[in-house]
């Protein structure tokens, strides 16, 4: 998804010049979403209609839903907010915003007094014809990137957000030499960047916990994407300093600590899902008989202070094909046949 605002001052043609870009996008077959930002309430509602006298009756959120569907909520919500919420809705290619000249996201400026370092065209609204729009389209397909702290390109040397979004600017770097991230993340409505290792590692772990369910009792022949929503209640966070061996086919094999702390976090994790009884200190998982990349037959074993851990065989498909992910997404070379992991606190 790349990202483009329209600002200016009022009365400059943002609307109309916003309106020449969506068609000159949509006419090149590309998916777009648009955004309108106004300082001014925006009513989505007529006076006296059903949904109208849902909204003046308390609601907080009111859905219309007829030949077309809209959401009225009463809360301004943080842009990258919104942003983040249109990934749940389809697979968009371009979102064109007109206005929030306060963000940090590539603008096309109808005016000169809002120049800011993340202006990559200025633009006469009133006088451009459609070789300047062509044109124009040609520089946000170019320049245009997704959510800023959503962009990695550690292949480049790159893992800030705000480096790569200014580079993409400018025209140093493009969103094709990016890394293919593919997993999304908000915690509390907060937008939190994934890197490669990361965003694989979270894709590969609930593929692997989905796969275990009868997905076909509830209709979904394919996974295609997955939403997940963790209403989660204000815990301390565990911060517990641990460390995870991982042995692929009896041999050790390295990793960071960053990698470390995921993978021990995650397997204390999934055991404390399981309510293991009394402290857990040392935390011993095996999967053996793995035959090309098919777990579901595979053996394991799980003990918990040296002790094993009688686990059902719902929750011992989950633990295989998790901690099979866990691994897979370290990228092996070579195939995988027993696995054992040890994490100690």
């Amino acid at each position: 998804m790349k990202i483009v605002s329209i600002v200016g001052k009022k009365n400059t043609g943002k609307t109309s010049l916003t309106v020449k870009v969506i068609e000159e996008l949509t006419k090149r077959g590309h998916n777009v979403a648009s955004i309108k930002h106004s300082h001014h309430s925006i009513e989505m509602d007529k006076e006296n209609t059903d949904t109208w006298k849902h909204k003046q009756a308390g609601a907080n959120l009111v859905v219309g839903v007829g030949s077309t569907t809209f959401f009225n909520v009463r809360k301004e919500h943080d842009l990258n907010r919104i942003l983040y919420m249109l990934k749940h809705f389809d697979e968009y290619d371009f979102v064109v915003i007109e206005g929030y000249k306060s963000y940090n996201y590539p603008k096309i400026i109808t005016s000169p007094d809002v120049r800011d370092e993340y202006t990559i065209k200025e633009v006469d609204s009133f006088t451009i014809d459609e070789k300047g729009v062509e044109e124009l389209a040609d520089l946000i397909e170019e320049r245009g990137h997704d959510i800023v702290d959503t962009l990695f390109a550690n292949n480049c040397g790159y893992n800030n957000g705000e480096t790569i979004a200014r580079d993409i600017r400018n025209g140093a770097l493009s969103s094709e030499e990016l890394d293919n991230v593919e997993s999304y993340l908000s915690v509390d409505g907060k937008v939190v960047g994934l890197n490669r290792f990361v965003s694989d590692y979270l894709k590969q772990s609930v593929l692997g916990v989905i796969s275990t369910l009868n997905l076909k009792d509830y209709g979904v022949e394919d996974v295609g994407k997955v939403e997940l929503v963790i209403p989660n209640e204000p815990a301390p966070i565990d911060t517990a300093e641990r460390k995870a061996t991982v042995r692929i086919n009896d041999k050790n094999l390295e990793i960071n600590q960053f990698t470390n702390n995921i993978i021990a976090n995650s397997i204390a994790a999934m055991v404390s899902s399981l309510k293991t009884e009394g402290d857990v200190s040392t935390i011993d998982i095996e999967i053996d008989g793995i035959e090309d990349e098919n777990v579901m037959d595979a053996d394991i074993s799980l003990k918990t202070n040296e002790k094993p851990v009688d686990i059902n065989r719902f929750s011992r498909g989950i633990l295989k094909e998790t901690v099979f992910a866990i691994v897979n997404s370290l990228k092996i070379d070579e195939k995988i046949n027993n696995i054992k992991i040890k994490v100690e606190e």
